[in-house]
C-alpha cells in the first residue's frame, strides 16, 4: 500500500483545510516546490496536488507552479482541483502531471468524464468527496443527494487509474481514517481505491492493513505529516512490506 503525502496549493503556499472550510486554513510553507523535493527525498513515491483555489473558481489557477513541482521531482505526480473541461485536464497533462483527478466535472458531466477515461487511459482519476456518505462538489461547497456508494458503483466501466474517497468530515481533522467507508467501497469499485482524510498517527496506517488486505491501492495524509504527527519515513516502513495477492491496481 501507497502512503502518499498532500500538497495543497492556495494563495501560492502550502496549507491544509480542516474540513474542507475555506476559512480554516493553516500555512506550513511557501514554497511549493520545494515542499515537493521534501517529500519526495523522505521517500514518497507519489505526491497528491491539489489546487484548492482552482476547485472552488473552476478554472487552473496554479498551473504554473504545479508544472514546476512535477518538474522539480523524479516521482508521479496527481493534481486535482477546477478541472472541468479538456483544456484544463489536457493542459495538466502537457505540464508533465502524470494524472489528473476529476471532482465535480465527474459527477455533473460524464459525457466528459467518459471522453477524458477513454482519451487517457490509465491517467484520470475520479475524486469522490462525501459527507455523511452524501457526495459534496464544488471545492466541496454544494452538498448533493448522492450517495457515495452508488456513485463509486456507476464508474466501473471507466478506465480509470484510481478512485479517491475522501471523508470530508475527518479531512484534516486527524480523527482517525473512514475505514468502513472504504471497505464497502472496496466491494464495489474496480480502480485502485485510495482514501483520504482523518490519519493521525502511525496507529491510523496500521489500521488500514485489513483493507491493504482487502485491495486497498493507497492512502493520503496531509496535516499529521506537517504537525509532525506521523514520520513519513516510518509510515512508508510499516506498508513496505503489505503485498498482498488481492491488491487492485
Amino acid at each position: 500500500m501507497r502512503v502518499i503525502p498532500a500538497i495543497d496549493l492556495k494563495g501560492g503556499q502550502c496549507v491544509r483545510l480542516l474540513q474542507g472550510d475555506m476559512d480554516r486554513v493553516s500555512v506550513f510553507g511557501d514554497d511549493p516546490v520545494a515542499m515537493a523535493r521534501r517529500w519526495e527525498a523522505a521517500g514518497a513515491e507519489l505526491l497528491h496536488v491539489v489546487d484548492l483555489d482552482a476547485a472552488v473558481l473552476g478554472r487552473v489557477v496554479h498551473g504554473e507552479v504545479i508544472g514546476r513541482m512535477a518538474g522539480a521531482v523524479s516521482i508521479p505526480v496527481q493534481v486535482g482541483g477546477g478541472v472541468r473541461d479538456m483544456a484544463s485536464l489536457d493542459r495538466y497533462l502537457d505540464l508533465g502531471v502524470a494524472r489528473v483527478i476529476l471532482g465535480t466535472a465527474a459527477l455533473r458531466d460524464p459525457e466528459f468524464l467518459r471522453l477524458a477515461a477513454a482519451g487517457h487511459p490509465g491517467r484520470v482519476i475520479v475524486g469522490v468527496d462525501a459527507r455523511n456518505s452524501r457526495v459534496a462538489v464544488q471545492g466541496w461547497t454544494e452538498a448533493t443527494d448522492r450517495d457515495v456508494i452508488d456513485v463509486a458503483a456507476g464508474l466501473r466501466t471507466l478506465d480509470l487509474a484510481a478512485l479517491i474517497y475522501t471523508d470530508i468530515g475527518r479531512d484534516g481533522m486527524q480523527t482517525g481514517t473512514d475505514r468502513d467507508g472504504a471497505r464497502r467501497l472496496l466491494e464495489v469499485v474496480e480502480a485502485p481505491l485510495i482514501v483520504a482524510g482523518g490519519v493521525s498517527t502511525l496507529d491510523d496506517i496500521r489500521g488500514l492493513k485489513p483493507l491493504a488486505e482487502a485491495g486497498l491501492w493507497g492512502v493520503i495524509t496531509g496535516r499529521a505529516l506537517y504537525a509532525g504527527s506521523l514520520d513519513l519515513g516510518a509510515a512508508l516502513a510499516e506498508v513496505s512490506g503489505w503485498n498482498f495477492p488481492g491488491e487492485k491496481g
